[in-house]
């Protein structure tokens, strides 16, 4: 089911880290887009990410950066999102 894992990092006034792994559940348990693409998501440590195929590193970066900033985690900042493949 998790064919693919992918290494997140956060990007907030241009200041870069590993997503926090509370960010990561937060997001993949209450995910909100109506995607079924995000289904299949298993957040496993800091900046780290197992997902199905249905799921691509760009459209996991672009959901999860635009649910960050709504949040506020960038604290009146945008926060971006950077998905790599390992």
């Amino acid at each position: 089911m998790y064919a693919q894992k992918f290494n997140v990092n956060v990007i907030i006034r241009g200041e870069s880290g590993a997503c926090p792994i509370e960010w990561l559940d937060q997001f993949c348990m209450l995910n909100f887009t109506n995607s079924a693409d995000f289904d299949d998501t298993l957040p496993i440590a800091d900046g780290k990410v197992e997902a199905g195929y249905r799921l691509t590193a760009e459209r996991f970066a672009e959901g999860l950066g635009a649910w960050l900033t709504q949040r506020g985690k960038g604290e009146g900042q945008p926060v971006h999102v950077q998905v790599t493949r390992e």
